[in-house]
C-alpha cells in the first residue's frame, strides 16, 4: 500500500492472502499433529515421542522474543519468502531421512528448525498483512485469512494424515508413506514461495526501520517486557494463562496413538486414515462451532458470566476418551460423535481463554502484551504434552478397575479428567470486569 492509500502494485489481496495463510498454518499442523502420529507409527514410544515432539512448541513460546528484530533486517515480503523457501527445504529433509536408521534424532532436528522458520514466517506474514492493507481492508479480509488458516487444519490434520495411511496401508512401508507426504509438502512450499515472489506486492512502507539500532530494540523490548509483568494481577493470570488448558495440553499428545494403538494395546484400533478423517474433519468442524458458539455467547452476556460454564466445556468432555477406553467401541460413528463433542466442548471453552488474553493485554503496549500472553499460551501446551507420556507409562502400572482392557489409557485419560481440578482452580482466582465482552456500549474499562 502505498501513502494514497491505493494498492501500489495493483495486486489483489485474493491473489496472496489465501496462499499466505495457508502457508502459515500448514508448518504449525505438521510439526504439532503429523509428528505424533508419524512418529508413533515408526515404532517410537510414546515417553519419547510425547517428550521430544513437547519440545517443538518452544519456538512459538520464544517467538515474542526475536520478532522485533525480523524489523530491523530486509522486508517482511522478504522474510515470508525465504522461510517458506526453507520450511520447504526442511520438508524434503525429512522426506529423505525418514527411511534412515537414525531417522528420529535427524527428523526431530529438521522439525525443531522448521518450527523456527514457521513461527518467524508468522511474525512477518502477520505484519506483512497489516503492511499492505489498509484498516477496513484488514477487517474484510480478516475472515479470509481465517478461513484459509482453517483449510490449512483440515489439510494438515484431516487430508495429510489419510494420504499417509492410504500410502501405509497399499505400500505396507511406513517410511515412505511419510516421506510421500513430506515430499508433497516440499514442494508445495517451494512452489509457493516462488509464487509469492511474483505475485505479493512490495508496498512503499515494507522497509526495515532505519536509524534504529539493534541495542535500541533490545532496550525497548526489555521495557516492554518489564511493563508486562508490572501489570495488575500478573501471578493470578499467569496462573490461568499457564494452567487453563492444563487438561488438553496432557491430552492431545496421546489422543491419536490411543486411537491408532492396537485394541491388545488398550487403544482403538483405528486405521492412520480413520484417524485423519476424525480428527481432520469432524474434529475441525466441531472446533469451529464450538468457537462461534462460544464467541455469540460472550458477547451476550460478557466475559466473566461464561467463564465458568466455558471452564467445564473446555474439561469434562474429556470423560468421553474414558468411556473409549474402558469399552474400545468399533462404531466409527460412535467413536466420531464422541470426538466431535469433546472437541465442540474445547471449541466452546478456549473461546473465554483467547478472550481473557485480549482483557489482560489492554492498555499502553497492547500488542506487544498480548505476544507475550500468546507466549505463556504456548507454554501452558508445551510442558504437560511433554509429561504426557510418562504419566501414560506411570498410569500402565495400575489396576483400579476389574477389566481385561489394558489400564494404561484408561488411568490416562481418568487423571485427565481429575486435572480440571487445575482449570477450575484458575477460574477462581481472576478478576474480570463483568462488562467486558458484553455487546454494548457501556465503557469495559474498570
Amino acid at each position: 500500500m502505498n501513502r494514497t492509500g491505493k494498492f501500489s502494485s495493483r495486486v489483489s489481496p485474493w491473489s496472496w492472502i489465501p496462499t499466505l495463510y495457508i502457508a502459515e498454518g500448514l508448518p504449525y499442523f505438521a510439526v504439532n499433529t503429523l509428528t505424533v502420529i508419524m512418529y508413533f507409527n515408526m515404532g517410537v514410544s510414546l515417553k519419547e515421542m510425547a517428550f521430544f515432539t513437547g519440545w517443538l512448541y518452544l519456538p512459538w513460546v520464544i517467538k515474542p522474543f526475536w520478532s522485533p528484530f525480523v524489523d530491523l533486517f530486509h522486508t517482511k515480503r522478504s522474510w515470508v519468502i525465504t522461510m517458506q523457501f526453507l520450511i520447504g527445504i526442511a520438508m524434503a529433509a525429512v522426506a529423505f531421512l525418514l527411511s534412515t536408521s537414525f531417522f528420529f534424532a535427524t527428523t526431530l532436528a529438521c522439525f525443531w528448525l522448521m518450527a523456527f522458520f514457521s513461527a518467524t514466517h508468522d511474525i512477518a506474514a502477520d505484519g506483512f498483512y497489516m503492511l499492505e492493507l489498509s484498516q477496513h481492508d484488514q477487517a474484510a479480509f480478516v475472515g479470509v485469512r481465517s478461513t484459509f488458516y482453517r483449510i490449512a487444519s483440515i489439510a494438515g490434520q484431516g487430508g495429510l494424515v489419510m494420504l499417509a495411511g492410504y500410502l501405509e496401508q497399499s505400500t505396507e512401508n511406513i517410511p515412505f508413506a511419510w516421506g510421500i507426504v513430506f515430499v508433497i509438502l516440499a514442494v508445495f512450499f517451494l512452489f509457493v514461495s516462488l509464487y509469492h515472489k511474483r505475485f505479493m506486492p512490495e508496498p512503499d512502507t515494507d522497509r526495515p526501520i532505519k536509524d534504529v539500532s539493534a541495542s535500541n530494540v533490545l532496550e525497548d523490548f526489555l521495557k516492554t517486557f518489564v511493563s508486562f509483568f508490572k501489570k495488575p494481577d500478573i501471578i493470578t493470570a499467569l496462573l490461568f494463562m499457564l494452567l487453563y488448558r492444563f487438561p488438553e495440553a496432557l491430552c492431545i499428545k496421546l489422543v491419536q496413538p490411543f486411537m491408532v494403538a492396537t485394541r491388545s494395546d488398550g487403544g482403538l484400533g483405528l486405521t492412520t486414515s480413520q484417524v485423519g478423517f476424525i480428527n481432520g474433519t469432524v474434529g475441525v468442524v466441531a472446533l469451529l462451532l464450538g468457537g462461534i458458539v462460544g464467541g455469540v455467547a460472550i458477547s451476550r452476556g460478557g466475559l466473566k458470566k461464561w467463564l465458568w460454564p466455558m471452564a467445564l466445556s473446555l474439561t469434562l468432555p474429556c470423560i468421553f476418551y474414558c468411556l473409549l477406553a474402558m469399552w474400545q467401541p468399533e462404531d466409527l460413528i460412535l467413536i466420531s460423535t464422541a470426538v466431535f463433542v469433546e472437541q465442540f466442548g474445547y471449541g466452546f471453552g478456549f473461546s473465554a481463554y483467547m478472550l481473557y488474553l485480549i482483557y489482560f493485554s489492554r492498555g499502553e503496549c497492547q500488542t506487544s502484551h498480548y505476544s507475550f500472553c500468546t507466549a505463556f499460551m504456548a507454554l501452558g501446551m508445551m510442558i504437560p504434552g511433554m509429561a504426557a507420556g510418562w504419566l501414560h507409562s506411570v498410569a500402565d502400572n495400575f489396576r483400579f478397575f476389574t477389566s481385561s482392557v489394558p489400564q494404561g489409557y484408561v488411568n490416562f485419560f481418568w487423571i485427565v479428567v481429575l486435572s480440571s481440578i487445575v482449570t477450575l482452580s484458575v477460574c477462581g482466582i481472576i478478576k474480570i470486569n463483568p462488562a467486558f465482552g458484553k455487546n454494548t456500549k457501556q465503557p469495559q474499562n474498570e
